[in-house]
């Protein structure tokens, strides 16, 4: 079944040719339903039309032969004889039972107990009561549906059939008998059902050659759909080379003229952004390598100038303490941009070693305890019992943890900031959760890109480059880990580390909640 429901929805042809076989299948039921209702009723017309014609023409000798026999009050038995005889003589010979009773008979008690005349083997109940009913009443010819039941030898059989009933006049005591022949519709019945089964036989054969037909046109046009998302694939993968084949000139051929057209364009404009990206790279190495040496000459002189200010007038030692100050961060930037630089040219290398993360956390969290202090933080760590290992570069691990404390502590305005780290049978974790202005709707994606600020206007005390946080992703990417963001307006953020225990393992979940539990209660 799971198999089955697979095909349905990946496959068109498969939904257009059972789609096409179910409709086709109604339509030709349909048709061949109203095919044997109407020759049923013409076989049926038929037959009540004979039956009525024959059984007055019985009628009609039957009376003709009373006519030409005198009656007296003691032959009346005798004058049923010379009707019943005949008739059952000929109804032998021509298929059709007869059954003779008086019309003044209760309707209560069976036509067995007032004395009927029948052909052998018919059972009375043959003739229904209904038309019982009407001779009682009427003296016209009538005709109804039955079952003509008959009895031979203990073996009984019930035939569909019809019975027709006229009355006649004895002459012998003046009374009105009923005339019933009954008809056994054996012949209509095993034609309806010859044409039945020839009609079911063609509905089948018909509805298998429109799905067969069905699945020769989809497949005409799915095969070239097929083959255009496998080359769309191949696209997707990086072979940009790929091209489908186009034969005639007919819509499809079209189609993947215009899909090569697409790809060709498509192709060429990812060479361009790919070799720009490769000149943008080459020149923030270049730019920042070539910076590298000015930058040391400058620093000398400011180092010089700073540790002399002691000796110069207030406004001129402020300017090399300020000197001093944006030499870092120049300083701070130039490392983040070659770092990038390292990134995009694959250059990176871990050192993987035993790291026990929350002895990581605490030491991140006394290299920052002077800038908490300068901003009204506390910062606590809230740490697993167990140890709370992984192969890990410690040296980078530890870089991403304090850039998020960093980021934490420029974002929490004056509000507490928690650490959380734990751990479970394949993965370890580190969560940096604050209750400061939050992420915007979507900022959680866009928080890793580079140079990007939430509020370019806000003021950052830890003189952030802007490269931390897409340093921090590239180094949890180069672990096989995650780095993940939460955040709402008003309740804080959360940022998380998810590093595999076993370095080259793939992770699955985190034993940290990226939603933390406090989030409503912060909202």
């Amino acid at each position: 079944m799971r198999r089955a429901l697979t095909v349905w929805r990946r496959s068109i042809s498969a939904r257009v040719v059972f789609s096409t076989m179910l409709l086709s299948a109604v339509v030709v039921g349909g048709v061949s339903w109203l095919l044997v209702v109407q020759t049923r009723d013409g076989l049926l017309d038929n037959r009540v039309e004979a039956a009525t014609i024959e059984a007055q023409n019985e009628t009609d000798q039957a009376v003709d032969r009373l006519l030409a026999t005198p009656g007296t009050d003691f032959d009346v038995a005798e004058q049923l004889q010379q009707v019943a005889a005949p008739l059952t003589q000929r109804g032998t010979v021509r298929g059709f039972s007869v059954l003779l009773s008086r019309s003044d008979a209760d309707l209560d008690v069976g036509l067995d107990e007032v004395g009927s005349l029948s052909s052998p083997g018919l059972e009375s109940s043959s003739v229904p009561a209904a038309l019982r009913a009407h001779f009682a009443e009427s003296g016209q010819l009538a005709w109804s549906y039955t079952r003509v039941r008959t009895s031979d030898a203990g073996e009984e059989s019930s035939v569909p059939g019809i019975v027709v009933g006229t009355q006649l006049q004895l002459p012998a005591d003046g009374e009105t008998y009923t005339l019933y022949l009954l008809f056994p519709l054996t012949g209509e019945q095993q034609t309806l059902d010859l044409v039945a089964r020839a009609a079911l036989t063609a509905a089948g054969l018909l509805v298998v050659l429109i799905g067969a037909v069905t699945w020769v046109v989809a497949r005409q046009v799915v095969t070239p759909i097929r083959m255009a998302r496998k080359v769309a694939e191949r696209l997707a993968a990086g072979r940009l080379q790929e091209r489908l084949r186009v034969t005639g000139q007919d819509d499809l051929a079209r189609l993947a003229t215009s899909f090569n057209q697409m790809a060709s364009n498509l192709q060429r404009q990812i060479q361009q952004l790919e070799e720009l990206s490769r000149v943008q790279r080459r020149f923030v190495a270049d730019v920042s390598h070539e910076l590298r040496t000015p930058l040391t000459t400058v620093r000398m002189a400011g180092d010089v100038l700073f540790d002399a200010r002691a000796d110069f007038d207030a406004p001129t030692a402020r300017a090399a303490e300020l000197l001093q100050v944006e030499l870092d961060r120049f300083e701070g930037l130039l490392g983040d941009l070659l770092e990038i630089s390292r990134y995009d040219a694959g250059a990176v290398a871990l050192e993987l070693e035993e790291v026990d993360l929350r002895e990581l956390a605490r030491r991140v969290v006394a290299q920052t305890a002077s800038l908490a202090a300068q901003s009204g933080v506390e910062v606590r760590v809230r740490a697993s019992s167990v140890p709370c290992t992984a192969e890990a570069d410690a040296r980078r691990i530890e870089r991403v943890v304090r850039n998020l404390v960093s980021n934490a502590i420029d974002h929490a305005e004056s509000r507490d900031i928690t650490l959380a780290v734990d751990v479970d049978e394949h993965s370890a974790a580190i969560a940096v959760r604050d209750y400061g202005v939050g992420l915007a709707p979507g900022e959680s994606a866009m928080v890793f890109n580079r140079f990007w600020r939430a509020d370019p206007a806000r003021a950052r005390t830890s003189g952030g480059t802007g490269l931390g946080l897409s340093i921090a992703l590239e180094d949890a990417h180069l672990h096989g880990g995650w780095l993940q963001a939460w955040g709402a307006p008003g309740a804080g953020a959360q940022f998380r580390l998810t590093l595999p225990r076993v370095a080259g393992d793939q992770l699955r979940h985190s034993p940290i909640p990226l939603l933390p539990s406090d989030a409503e209660v912060a909202r």
